[in-house]
C-alpha cells in the first residue's frame, strides 16, 4: 500500500470536493485491498452508483468511501437520514471506509467499519435545512463511530502506519459471525458487546454486564426484561465464538488469534 495519494492535473473539477473525491477514490482503487477475502484489490464502482464507492472483483462486497483532511474519530457526516435508516433495516449499507488525509496528499489514517455494525442507534439525525437554503427541509445525518464497539472500527492505517494486513483479515474473519444477524435485531447484540468492551477484561461476570442494566433500559425502554435479554444476548456472542462459558455466570472474552 502506497500512502502517497497522486493529483490528477490533466482534469478540471468544478470544486475542491470532487478534486479531494476523484483523487480519493482513485488512490483507494489503486491501493486498496478486501479485508473480507483474500482479493488484493478493490474496483472502481460505476459511475452514479449510489452510496457505493469501491467492490471487491472476488466475494463482491461493497464499500462506501468518506474522505477529508479532518479527523474526527467521533462522528462523520453522512447523507440523507431516512435513506441511512432504511437501508440500515433492509440490510444495504456498505462497509465505510473513512479516511484523513494531510495538506501534501497523503494517507494519514484509514478506518473500515464492517456493513454489520451499523445499526439505528448510530445514526444521528440533523436539523432540516433552513427554508431558504437551496434544499429546504432536506434532512441529514451523522454516523456516530463513538457509539460502534472496538470490533467494529478496524484502523487500515493510524497515524500514517500501515497495519499488518494478515490481521485486519484476521480480525475481519473473527466478527464476520454478527453478519449473520439481521439488522433490526442485531442492536442489542452490539450494545452488549460494547458493554463487555467497556468492562477492559478477558474474563467476567453477570454482576459485572449487569451495572450496564440502567443504560440498556433507557436505550430499550420498551423491554421490561431487560437481565433476561442480556443473558440471551451474552449467549449469542458465545455463539459467534466472540465469548466464552466459562462457568455458571462467568464468561472470558475471546480474541481473534
Amino acid at each position: 500500500m502506497n500512502l502517497e495519494m497522486t493529483p490528477s492535473l490533466g482534469q478540471h473539477y468544478k470544486s475542491p470536493l470532487q478534486i479531494a473525491r476523484v483523487i480519493s477514490e482513485d488512490w483507494a482503487a489503486r491501493n486498496l485491498y478486501c479485508p473480507a477475502c483474500k482479493s488484493e484489490k478493490l474496483s472502481q464502482a460505476p459511475t452514479n452508483t449510489r452510496a457505493i464507492d469501491l467492490l471487491c472483483p472476488e466475494c463482491s462486497q461493497v464499500y462506501q468511501l468518506k474522505s477529508g483532511k479532518h479527523w474526527n474519530q467521533r462522528k462523520i457526516v453522512d447523507a440523507g437520514y431516512a435513506p441511512m435508516i432504511a437501508a440500515i433495516r433492509s440490510d444495504r449499507v456498505p462497509n465505510l471506509v473513512v479516511m484523513q488525509y494531510t495538506e501534501s496528499w497523503k494517507v494519514q489514517n484509514l478506518l473500515l467499519v464492517p456493513f454489520f455494525f451499523f445499526t439505528e442507534k448510530v445514526i444521528e439525525r440533523r436539523k432540516p435545512l433552513s427554508p431558504t437554503a437551496r434544499r429546504a427541509g432536506w434532512v441529514g445525518c451523522n454516523i456516530l463511530l463513538e457509539e460502534i464497539p472496538p470490533d467494529g472500527k478496524l484502523n487500515l492505517v493510524s497515524d500514517g502506519l500501515i497495519k499488518d494486513v494478515r490481521q485486519i483479515r484476521k480480525h475481519f474473519d473473527h466478527i464476520r459471525g454478527l453478519s449473520n444477524l439481521k439488522g433490526a435485531v442485531r442492536g442489542w447484540t452490539l450494545d452488549v458487546l460494547k458493554a463487555v468492551r467497556k468492562l477492559n477484561k478477558a474474563e467476567f461476570t453477570l454482576s459485572d454486564i449487569y451495572e450496564f442494566e440502567p443504560a440498556l433500559s433507557a436505550a430499550y425502554p420498551s423491554n421490561r426484561n431487560v437481565r433476561p435479554k442480556i443473558r440471551q444476548q451474552l449467549q449469542k456472542l458465545r455463539d459467534l465464538k466472540l465469548l466464552e462459558f466459562v462457568s455458571p455466570g462467568r464468561y472470558r472474552v475471546i480474541e481473534a488469534n
